[in-house]
């Protein structure tokens, strides 16, 4: 369907240096420059024309170093927010400017075709500290998304609240290394399907009563949910994100007043940073939305 890519997606193992290889997310190697060219038409025609994406703050971006950019996720598995974030940054920059995001081990391990080959060859690597301080040392930017899954499919009502799940191992990481960190929001993603709640503690009895989990996975959250392709959606099973227009934006970079080791196993200031960053972001947000809202009531010129 899409010749561009097929020489990276069907790639056997033979065709590697490695025979024995494994898209496991331990690597950096993995990411390719190409690969991710391939995939530019297609993130392209998302960006202009399904989801008409509208972006702002780029000059608040570091010119180079190391940093971890920090969004929130939205719109279900699809996530179509981070895939418009990557396309915006190889404009931006091109496929060589070096940016890693960490990706959940469940997604690693899951037995699903290609997910994996893909989502090393545009960057991801499994999301542990190892991983990203590897990545600060080779002076990339590294992506994460610290509320997982319960952000991902938070409900609708939600969908203007930063959700975190109360992860602090991303500010550790950014004290310990000293990167700033990189706040980025998005408006619109969440509604390209409607999260009705979240069923995990009643999922989870079923499960105990000998209820398998599908692939052999722990989900952490169970939501119901209204969006294509099955109209009601049980579960966190993948969608196809509904045509809503997005908006992103770049914040001003956060810079800690204490970093190294020390600062990252302080927890009193681990908290003070994460508050702080929860609380930035919340005020960004809220901004972005009030401003669509108002762009929205105002008559098109």
């Amino acid at each position: 369907m899409f010749p561009d890519l097929n020489p990276f997606l069907y790639r056997s193992a033979s065709d590697r240096p490695d025979a024995t290889h494994r898209f496991d997310g331990w690597s950096l190697e993995d990411r390719d420059p190409q690969a991710i060219q391939a995939w530019m038409p297609i993130w392209g025609w998302l960006y202009h024309h399904y989801f008409r994406v509208r972006t702002d703050g780029w000059h608040h971006l570091p010119q180079q170093g190391p940093m971890l950019i920090v969004g929130s996720h939205n719109g279900g598995l699809a996530a179509p927010d981070m895939f418009m974030f990557l396309y915006d940054w190889v404009q931006r920059f091109g496929p060589e400017r070096l940016a890693y995001g960490l990706m959940h081990p469940s997604v690693w391990r899951a037995p699903v075709p290609l997910v994996a080959p893909a989502a090393a060859q545009i960057g991801a690597v499994i999301a542990h500290p190892q991983m990203a301080i590897a990545a600060f040392r080779r002076n990339a930017a590294v992506l994460v998304y610290p509320g997982g899954p319960e952000d991902v499919f938070r409900p609708h009502n939600q969908r203007h609240k930063i959700e975190f799940a109360g992860r602090r191992g991303f500010i550790k990481l950014a004290l310990r290394e000293g990167v700033p960190i990189v706040p980025v929001i998005s408006e619109g993603a969440h509604d390209t399907l409607f999260v009705l709640g979240d069923f995990y503690e009643q999922a989870r009895q079923l499960h105990e009563w000998g209820m398998p989990w599908l692939l052999g996975i722990d989900p952490v959250v169970f939501p119901l949910y209204l969006g294509l392709p099955w109209g009601l959606g049980i579960g966190p099973v993948p969608n196809i994100p509904l045509p809503v227009q997005i908006h992103t934006r770049v914040c001003a970079p956060i810079v800690f007043e204490r970093s190294g080791r020390a600062a990252a196993s302080d927890r009193a200031y681990v908290e003070v940073c994460y508050q702080q960053v929860c609380a930035q972001m919340q005020a960004e947000l809220d901004r972005l939305v009030a401003e669509v809202a108002a762009a929205k009531r105002s008559p098109q010129r």
